[in-house]
């Protein structure tokens, strides 16, 4: 259990280290093919666990954190923004990590790598499946065997979304701070001697921006995978013992069904997901995200080897439409209570 603070600002996880993170909900791919990146449809609400003490099952109460409704084989997708210096993120699902499909662990590791580097990765949408893309992110009850924990280990017992922040080291950090420092009057110097590059600059878009975008009786939920999508998951360039061999801080997050949801809070959950037609017919846009810079890890043989939920709940009989060309847009060449960790 670590110290630090972690905080909600509306829907928004503040982590140690300026690390922001939004859960997003999303238009749910077909299972089979490889699509665009849909955009979002709206944030989950997310709420500390502390707060609904007297109504939340007692194993929730113990591991601390937050909560957010979620619907049967709904898609989602994690947002990261907030970052004004480098961090490294780990990001579990039910305790396996979505990076390496390894079990979850205080630690970094690079060999295979187990988690995030931020800013440069905005979001991400799914378990990583390598060859640039990732299987989507999609919610299925404990029990059943369809989640990632239950297919990589062999049991369901954690569930829920886990997440963990490391800064740079001292001496990694006190590197970049120069460097950055550096680079800031180089681009000031620019600016002074000619408006043309100040003014290609101010017309790129900013790197990540998007669009708006278990008491054991109680309903458990965790997260299966469902289609695939065009989405790295970048290798991290920097070398290695560049960040610090201590966590700055992290946080569970409870995936709560609807009625369960009502029941605790007293809250009416979102209203369920758009069907893919009219989400289509309307002309939302759709994204690719490539940075040419970075380097694509490479799947792993767990992760690789898990079962879209379908394979468990039945065939998806929504009818699905595909963007036309022109919707899919490429992308790139606060205060509050802190919320409780506990045992997990």
């Amino acid at each position: 259990m670590t110290g630090s603070t972690v905080r909600i600002d509306g829907n928004t996880l503040w982590l140690p280290g300026g690390v922001a993170v939004r859960f997003i909900r999303t238009l749910r791919l077909p299972e089979k093919g490889t699509h665009p990146l849909p955009p979002g449809l709206g944030e989950f609400p997310v709420r500390r666990v502390a707060d609904y003490a007297d109504s939340v099952p007692e194993q929730w109460r113990s591991r601390g954190g937050v909560m957010l409704p979620v619907y049967l084989r709904e898609a989602m997708w994690l947002s990261f923004a907030g970052t004004t210096e480098p961090a490294a993120l780990q990001v579990g699902v039910g305790k396996v990590c979505a990076v390496s499909g390894r079990p979850w662990s205080d630690r970094l590791s690079r060999d295979p790598q187990n988690y995030l580097v931020l800013p440069r990765q905005p979001w991400l949408d799914g378990i990583n499946s390598g060859k640039g893309t990732v299987r989507q992110f999609v919610a299925v009850p404990l029990g059943l065997g369809a989640s990632v924990e239950g297919q990589v280990t062999g049991e369901e017992v954690w569930g829920g979304v886990q997440l963990q922040t490391f800064p740079l080291n001292d001496a990694e950090l006190a590197r970049w701070r120069e460097e950055e420092r550096q680079r800031r009057e180089a681009d000031r110097s620019t600016m002074i001697c000619g408006g043309a590059p100040m003014a290609a600059a101010a017309a790129a878009p900013a790197p990540g921006a998007a669009p708006a975008a278990p008491r054991r009786a109680a309903p458990a939920m965790g997260l299966g995978v469902g289609g695939s999508m065009r989405q790295e998951v970048y290798r991290d360039d920097r070398p290695p013992g560049a960040w610090s061999a201590r966590p700055a801080g992290r946080v569970f997050v409870h995936l709560v069904t609807p009625p369960q949801w009502r029941r605790i809070t007293g809250e009416a959950p979102p209203p369920s997901p758009v069907d893919r037609a009219a989400y289509t017919s309307a002309g939302l846009p759709w994204f690719d995200y490539y940075d040419q810079d970075a380097e694509d890890l490479s799947p792993t043989d767990a992760l690789s080897a898990v079962r879209p939920a379908g394979d468990w709940l039945g065939d998806d009989h929504e009818p699905w439409q595909e963007p036309s060309p022109h919707q899919v847009h490429p992308l790139k060449d606060a205060p509050g209570k802190p919320v409780e960790d506990g045992d997990w």
